[in-house]
Protein backbone atom coordinates (compact mmCIF):
# COMPACT_ATOMS: atom_id res chain seq x y z
CA UNK A 1 0.00 0.00 0.00
CA UNK A 2 1.04 3.28 -0.67
CA UNK A 3 4.24 2.27 -2.84
CA UNK A 4 4.54 4.97 -5.23
CA UNK A 5 7.37 7.60 -3.75
CA UNK A 6 4.72 10.91 -4.26
CA UNK A 7 3.06 9.05 -1.19
CA UNK A 8 5.75 9.43 0.75
CA UNK A 9 6.83 12.83 -0.35
CA UNK A 10 3.06 14.04 0.44
CA UNK A 11 3.98 12.92 3.73
CA UNK A 12 7.20 14.90 3.94
CA UNK A 13 4.78 18.16 2.82
CA UNK A 14 2.38 17.29 5.69
CA UNK A 15 5.13 17.03 8.23
CA UNK A 16 6.80 20.75 7.10
CA UNK A 17 3.17 22.08 6.91
CA UNK A 18 2.50 20.84 10.35
CA UNK A 19 6.03 22.25 12.29
CA UNK A 20 7.18 24.79 9.69
CA UNK A 21 4.17 26.83 8.59
CA UNK A 22 2.10 26.56 11.63
CA UNK A 23 4.54 25.56 14.14
CA UNK A 24 6.63 28.08 13.29
CA UNK A 25 5.03 30.87 10.97
CA UNK A 26 1.85 30.91 11.94
CA UNK A 27 3.04 34.22 14.29
CA UNK A 28 3.60 35.83 11.15
CA UNK A 29 -0.05 36.49 10.25
CA UNK A 30 -1.52 36.04 13.84
CA UNK A 31 0.90 38.95 15.25
CA UNK A 32 -0.38 42.54 14.10
CA UNK A 33 -3.67 41.07 15.49
CA UNK A 34 -2.45 39.22 18.47
CA UNK A 35 -1.03 42.61 19.49
CA UNK A 36 -3.76 45.05 19.18
CA UNK A 37 -6.05 42.48 20.89
CA UNK A 38 -3.43 42.18 23.74
CA UNK A 39 -1.40 44.92 23.90
CA UNK A 40 1.83 44.31 23.57
CA UNK A 41 4.98 46.22 22.74
CA UNK A 42 6.65 45.76 19.28
CA UNK A 43 10.06 44.72 21.16
CA UNK A 44 7.71 41.96 23.22
CA UNK A 45 7.04 41.10 20.07
CA UNK A 46 10.09 40.18 18.54
CA UNK A 47 11.69 38.82 21.84
CA UNK A 48 8.11 36.41 21.50
CA UNK A 49 9.95 35.83 17.43
CA UNK A 50 13.28 34.97 19.03
CA UNK A 51 11.91 32.56 22.00
CA UNK A 52 11.07 30.39 18.91
CA UNK A 53 14.02 30.95 16.85
CA UNK A 54 16.36 30.50 20.22
CA UNK A 55 14.33 27.22 20.22
CA UNK A 56 15.32 26.64 17.45
CA UNK A 57 19.22 26.48 17.44
CA UNK A 58 18.78 24.48 20.32
CA UNK A 59 16.59 21.89 18.75
CA UNK A 60 19.47 22.22 15.44
CA UNK A 61 22.45 21.79 18.25
CA UNK A 62 20.74 18.57 19.83
CA UNK A 63 20.32 16.95 16.72
CA UNK A 64 24.14 18.21 15.91
CA UNK A 65 25.55 16.62 18.93
CA UNK A 66 23.41 13.67 20.00
CA UNK A 67 23.61 10.43 17.44
CA UNK A 68 19.52 10.03 16.54
CA UNK A 69 20.24 6.98 14.02
CA UNK A 70 17.06 4.71 13.53
CA UNK A 71 14.93 6.62 15.89
CA UNK A 72 14.25 9.17 13.59
CA UNK A 73 10.80 8.20 13.05
CA UNK A 74 10.05 8.14 16.99
CA UNK A 75 11.46 11.35 17.25
CA UNK A 76 9.94 12.92 14.51
CA UNK A 77 6.23 11.37 15.62
CA UNK A 78 6.72 13.09 19.30
CA UNK A 79 7.87 16.32 18.00
CA UNK A 80 4.80 17.15 15.52
CA UNK A 81 2.57 15.89 18.44
CA UNK A 82 4.26 18.47 20.81
CA UNK A 83 4.13 20.68 18.25
CA UNK A 84 0.55 21.02 17.42
CA UNK A 85 -0.26 20.64 21.31
CA UNK A 86 1.85 23.93 21.62
CA UNK A 87 -0.26 25.20 18.91
CA UNK A 88 -3.28 24.50 20.81
CA UNK A 89 -2.02 25.99 23.67
CA UNK A 90 -1.19 29.64 22.37
CA UNK A 91 -4.42 30.17 22.06
CA UNK A 92 -5.87 28.81 25.15
CA UNK A 93 -3.90 30.44 27.66
CA UNK A 94 -2.75 34.03 28.06
CA UNK A 95 0.28 34.49 29.73
CA UNK A 96 3.17 36.24 28.57
CA UNK A 97 5.79 34.20 30.28
CA UNK A 98 4.22 30.78 29.16
CA UNK A 99 3.71 32.34 25.92
CA UNK A 100 7.64 32.69 25.64
CA UNK A 101 7.84 29.04 26.99
CA UNK A 102 5.06 27.85 24.43
CA UNK A 103 6.82 29.66 21.56
CA UNK A 104 10.69 28.05 22.94
CA UNK A 105 9.77 24.35 23.08
CA UNK A 106 7.70 24.74 19.61
CA UNK A 107 10.93 26.48 17.95
CA UNK A 108 12.53 22.55 19.02
CA UNK A 109 10.17 20.62 17.46
CA UNK A 110 10.14 23.05 14.28
CA UNK A 111 14.00 21.83 14.34
CA UNK A 112 13.28 18.39 15.18
CA UNK A 113 10.68 17.93 12.16
CA UNK A 114 12.86 19.80 9.87
CA UNK A 115 16.00 18.08 10.33
CA UNK A 116 14.47 14.31 10.97
CA UNK A 117 11.80 14.84 8.24
CA UNK A 118 14.18 16.06 5.32
CA UNK A 119 17.20 13.22 6.52
CA UNK A 120 14.25 10.49 6.17
CA UNK A 121 13.16 11.33 3.21
CA UNK A 122 16.24 12.52 1.36
CA UNK A 123 17.62 9.20 2.01
CA UNK A 124 14.60 7.19 1.41
CA UNK A 125 14.14 9.25 -2.45
CA UNK A 126 17.95 8.77 -3.20
CA UNK A 127 17.64 5.09 -2.46
CA UNK A 128 15.03 4.41 -5.21
CA UNK A 129 16.45 7.21 -7.70
CA UNK A 130 14.40 9.93 -7.00
CA UNK A 131 16.22 12.35 -5.39
CA UNK A 132 14.63 15.16 -7.49
CA UNK A 133 11.32 14.87 -6.01
CA UNK A 134 12.81 16.60 -3.03
CA UNK A 135 11.48 19.93 -4.17
CA UNK A 136 7.80 18.56 -4.18
CA UNK A 137 8.38 17.67 0.14
CA UNK A 138 9.72 21.41 0.52
CA UNK A 139 6.66 23.16 -0.99
CA UNK A 140 5.00 21.87 2.28
CA UNK A 141 6.20 25.32 4.07
CA UNK A 142 4.65 27.16 1.09
CA UNK A 143 1.31 25.57 1.02
CA UNK A 144 0.90 25.65 4.64
CA UNK A 145 2.00 29.48 4.52
CA UNK A 146 -0.76 30.17 1.45
CA UNK A 147 -3.13 27.98 3.59
CA UNK A 148 -2.46 30.18 7.01
CA UNK A 149 -2.64 33.35 5.12
CA UNK A 150 -6.14 32.52 3.79
CA UNK A 151 -7.52 31.29 7.11
CA UNK A 152 -6.22 33.53 9.75
CA UNK A 153 -8.15 36.11 8.54
CA UNK A 154 -11.98 34.57 8.83
CA UNK A 155 -10.61 33.24 11.85
CA UNK A 156 -9.70 36.05 13.62
CA UNK A 157 -12.86 38.08 12.46
CA UNK A 158 -15.22 35.07 13.79
CA UNK A 159 -13.42 33.68 16.73
CA UNK A 160 -9.90 36.64 17.63
CA UNK A 161 -6.49 35.12 17.39
CA UNK A 162 -7.01 32.64 20.12
CA UNK A 163 -9.38 31.45 17.90
CA UNK A 164 -7.08 31.35 15.13
CA UNK A 165 -4.30 29.07 16.73
CA UNK A 166 -6.79 26.63 17.73
CA UNK A 167 -8.09 26.31 14.31
CA UNK A 168 -4.39 25.93 12.78
CA UNK A 169 -4.07 23.33 16.06
CA UNK A 170 -6.87 21.55 14.28
CA UNK A 171 -5.63 21.19 10.47
CA UNK A 172 -2.40 20.32 11.58
CA UNK A 173 -3.57 17.46 13.62
CA UNK A 174 -5.62 16.08 11.06
CA UNK A 175 -2.47 16.36 8.55
CA UNK A 176 -0.41 14.90 10.97
CA UNK A 177 -2.64 11.24 11.14
CA UNK A 178 -1.34 10.75 7.44
CA UNK A 179 1.61 11.82 8.28
CA UNK A 180 2.40 8.94 10.95
CA UNK A 181 1.14 6.56 8.12
CA UNK A 182 3.78 6.99 5.34
CA UNK A 183 6.84 8.64 7.04
CA UNK A 184 8.56 5.49 8.41
CA UNK A 185 12.40 4.92 8.98
CA UNK A 186 13.88 3.43 5.92
CA UNK A 187 15.14 -0.45 6.16
CA UNK A 188 19.04 0.32 6.12
CA UNK A 189 21.76 -0.98 9.15
CA UNK A 190 24.61 1.98 8.34
CA UNK A 191 22.79 4.55 9.69
CA UNK A 192 25.49 4.47 12.63
CA UNK A 193 28.20 3.96 11.42
CA UNK A 194 27.98 6.06 8.62
CA UNK A 195 28.90 9.48 10.53
CA UNK A 196 31.97 8.36 11.70
CA UNK A 197 33.51 7.52 8.18
CA UNK A 198 32.46 11.22 7.30
CA UNK A 199 33.10 13.07 10.62
CA UNK A 200 36.24 15.05 9.60
CA UNK A 201 34.92 16.17 6.26
CA UNK A 202 33.41 18.81 8.41
CA UNK A 203 36.00 20.72 8.89
CA UNK A 204 37.08 21.60 4.88
CA UNK A 205 37.01 24.99 3.91
CA UNK A 206 33.88 25.36 1.75
CA UNK A 207 31.91 23.82 5.33
CA UNK A 208 32.90 27.04 6.85
CA UNK A 209 32.10 29.87 3.93
CA UNK A 210 28.69 27.88 3.70
CA UNK A 211 28.56 27.69 7.44
CA UNK A 212 29.20 31.90 7.36
CA UNK A 213 26.47 32.58 4.43
CA UNK A 214 23.79 30.07 5.70
CA UNK A 215 23.81 31.62 9.02
CA UNK A 216 23.99 35.56 7.29
CA UNK A 217 20.93 33.95 5.30
CA UNK A 218 19.00 33.00 8.82
CA UNK A 219 19.76 36.84 10.09
CA UNK A 220 18.50 38.25 6.93
CA UNK A 221 15.69 36.83 5.84
CA UNK A 222 14.07 36.45 9.16
CA UNK A 223 12.96 39.85 9.62
CA UNK A 224 10.25 40.08 6.48
CA UNK A 225 9.88 36.28 7.70
CA UNK A 226 8.62 37.63 11.04
CA UNK A 227 7.30 41.23 10.39
CA UNK A 228 6.34 41.73 6.96
CA UNK A 229 2.26 41.29 7.93
CA UNK A 230 2.45 44.02 10.71
CA UNK A 231 4.45 45.85 8.25
CA UNK A 232 1.78 45.47 5.70
CA UNK A 233 -0.78 46.09 8.72
CA UNK A 234 0.57 49.44 9.17
CA UNK A 235 0.59 51.10 6.00
CA UNK A 236 -2.70 52.94 4.32
CA UNK A 237 -3.00 50.17 2.09
CA UNK A 238 -3.31 47.02 3.69
CA UNK A 239 -5.08 48.11 7.21
CA UNK A 240 -6.81 45.11 8.63
CA UNK A 241 -5.94 42.85 5.42
CA UNK A 242 -2.00 42.21 5.72
CA UNK A 243 -2.76 38.51 5.47
CA UNK A 244 -3.09 38.47 1.73
CA UNK A 245 0.87 39.58 1.87
CA UNK A 246 1.48 36.33 3.81
CA UNK A 247 -0.73 34.20 1.24
CA UNK A 248 0.83 35.40 -1.66
CA UNK A 249 4.40 34.83 0.14
CA UNK A 250 3.32 31.10 0.40
CA UNK A 251 1.87 31.15 -3.17
CA UNK A 252 4.72 32.08 -4.44
CA UNK A 253 6.94 29.17 -1.93
CA UNK A 254 5.01 26.28 -3.08
CA UNK A 255 6.47 26.00 -6.68
CA UNK A 256 10.08 27.72 -5.78
CA UNK A 257 11.23 24.60 -4.31
CA UNK A 258 10.05 22.84 -7.14
CA UNK A 259 11.61 24.71 -9.04
CA UNK A 260 14.94 25.80 -7.26
CA UNK A 261 15.78 21.66 -7.23
CA UNK A 262 15.36 21.99 -10.68
CA UNK A 263 17.81 24.74 -11.52
CA UNK A 264 19.67 23.34 -8.74
CA UNK A 265 20.54 20.00 -10.28
CA UNK A 266 21.14 21.75 -13.76
CA UNK A 267 23.48 24.33 -13.18
CA UNK A 268 24.79 23.73 -9.75
CA UNK A 269 23.51 23.95 -6.05
CA UNK A 270 25.73 26.66 -5.48
CA UNK A 271 26.02 28.83 -7.87
CA UNK A 272 21.83 28.30 -7.78
CA UNK A 273 22.24 29.51 -3.83
CA UNK A 274 24.38 32.63 -5.13
CA UNK A 275 21.86 33.65 -7.65
CA UNK A 276 18.88 33.67 -4.85
CA UNK A 277 20.71 34.99 -2.27
CA UNK A 278 21.15 38.11 -4.75
CA UNK A 279 17.45 37.53 -6.09
CA UNK A 280 16.22 37.71 -1.70
CA UNK A 281 18.23 40.44 -1.12
CA UNK A 282 16.44 42.65 -3.50
CA UNK A 283 12.71 41.63 -2.41
CA UNK A 284 13.32 42.20 1.06
CA UNK A 285 14.39 45.50 0.53
CA UNK A 286 11.55 47.07 -1.63
CA UNK A 287 8.86 47.88 0.89
CA UNK A 288 11.39 50.04 2.46
CA UNK A 289 11.67 51.97 -0.02
CA UNK A 290 7.38 52.14 -1.01
CA UNK A 291 4.40 51.15 0.61
CA UNK A 292 3.15 50.70 -2.50
CA UNK A 293 0.47 47.98 -3.01
CA UNK A 294 3.10 47.22 -5.92
CA UNK A 295 6.06 47.03 -4.04
CA UNK A 296 4.33 44.79 -1.02
CA UNK A 297 3.39 42.17 -3.62
CA UNK A 298 6.66 41.94 -5.32
CA UNK A 299 8.76 41.91 -2.10
CA UNK A 300 6.25 38.97 -1.00
CA UNK A 301 6.95 37.33 -4.57
CA UNK A 302 10.43 37.38 -4.60
CA UNK A 303 10.51 36.50 -0.67
CA UNK A 304 8.24 33.57 -1.31
CA UNK A 305 10.44 32.63 -4.43
CA UNK A 306 13.26 32.08 -2.72
CA UNK A 307 13.37 31.40 0.93
CA UNK A 308 12.56 28.09 1.16
CA UNK A 309 14.61 27.67 -2.01
CA UNK A 310 17.57 27.92 0.39
CA UNK A 311 16.63 24.93 2.12
CA UNK A 312 16.28 22.89 -1.06
CA UNK A 313 19.38 23.81 -2.21
CA UNK A 314 21.34 23.93 1.10
CA UNK A 315 20.09 20.52 2.10
CA UNK A 316 20.61 18.66 -1.56
CA UNK A 317 24.26 20.34 -1.77
CA UNK A 318 25.16 19.09 1.56
CA UNK A 319 23.66 15.85 1.02
CA UNK A 320 25.42 15.61 -2.20
CA UNK A 321 28.96 15.64 0.02
CA UNK A 322 27.59 14.27 3.25
CA UNK A 323 25.74 11.27 1.42
CA UNK A 324 25.76 9.24 4.62
CA UNK A 325 25.47 11.60 7.31
CA UNK A 326 23.22 13.83 6.01
CA UNK A 327 21.00 13.95 9.50
CA UNK A 328 24.20 15.40 10.92
CA UNK A 329 25.79 18.02 9.12
CA UNK A 330 22.05 19.30 7.85
CA UNK A 331 22.58 20.11 11.92
CA UNK A 332 25.33 21.84 12.27
CA UNK A 333 24.42 24.08 9.05
CA UNK A 334 20.69 24.79 11.02
CA UNK A 335 22.75 25.82 14.07
CA UNK A 336 24.29 28.51 12.41
CA UNK A 337 20.92 29.65 10.25
CA UNK A 338 19.07 29.54 13.64
CA UNK A 339 21.61 31.37 15.45
CA UNK A 340 20.60 34.34 12.63
CA UNK A 341 17.38 34.11 13.06
CA UNK A 342 16.99 34.37 16.63
CA UNK A 343 19.26 37.57 16.63
CA UNK A 344 17.41 39.31 13.35
CA UNK A 345 13.82 39.57 15.39
CA UNK A 346 15.24 40.99 18.52
CA UNK A 347 17.77 43.77 16.65
CA UNK A 348 14.37 44.79 13.97
CA UNK A 349 11.86 45.05 16.53
CA UNK A 350 14.35 47.27 18.49
CA UNK A 351 15.23 49.62 15.35
CA UNK A 352 11.57 49.82 14.86
CA UNK A 353 11.09 50.74 18.40
CA UNK A 354 13.60 53.54 17.76
CA UNK A 355 12.58 54.87 14.29
CA UNK A 356 9.07 54.22 14.13
CA UNK A 357 9.12 51.94 11.27
CA UNK A 358 11.09 49.16 9.93
CA UNK A 359 12.81 50.23 6.83
CA UNK A 360 16.17 50.39 8.96
CA UNK A 361 15.64 47.00 9.72
CA UNK A 362 14.71 45.96 5.76
CA UNK A 363 17.81 47.89 4.60
CA UNK A 364 20.14 46.14 7.04
CA UNK A 365 18.61 42.70 6.15
CA UNK A 366 19.07 43.19 2.93
CA UNK A 367 22.60 43.88 2.84
CA UNK A 368 23.20 40.97 5.51
CA UNK A 369 22.05 38.69 2.74
CA UNK A 370 23.92 40.10 0.26
CA UNK A 371 27.33 39.67 2.38
CA UNK A 372 25.92 35.75 2.40
CA UNK A 373 25.77 35.75 -1.37
CA UNK A 374 29.46 37.26 -1.41
CA UNK A 375 30.27 34.34 1.09
CA UNK A 376 29.25 31.74 -1.44
CA UNK A 377 31.81 32.99 -4.12
CA UNK A 378 35.16 31.27 -2.40
CA UNK A 379 32.69 27.97 -2.71
CA UNK A 380 32.82 28.37 -5.95
CA UNK A 381 36.41 29.04 -6.69
CA UNK A 382 37.21 26.06 -4.77
CA UNK A 383 34.36 23.69 -6.22
CA UNK A 384 36.66 25.03 -9.73
CA UNK A 385 39.79 24.40 -8.51
CA UNK A 386 38.65 20.72 -8.03
CA UNK A 387 37.39 20.08 -11.03
CA UNK A 388 40.46 21.86 -12.80
CA UNK A 389 42.65 19.95 -10.91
Amino acid sequence: MMKHPLYLVLGGVFALFIAMSIGRFAYTPILPFMQLEKGFSTVFAGTLASANYAGYLVGALAGSIFPIGRYRSKLLYASLATSITLTFAMGLVDSHVLWIVFRFISGVTSAFVFVLTSSIILDRLASIGRIGLSGVMYAGVGLGIFVSGLVVQPLITRYTSDGAWIGLGVIALLLALYVITVVKEPKTESTQAAPVATAKKRFEPWLVWLLIAYGLEGLGYIITGTFIVAIAETSDVFMGSGTQVWAIVGLAAVPSTMIWAFVGSRFGWMKSFTALLVIQAIGVALPAFSESPTSFYASAVLFGATFMGVTVLVASYAREKFPHASARILSVLTVTYALGQMIGPIIASWLASQTGSFGSALIGASVVIALGAICTLPILWIEKNKTVS
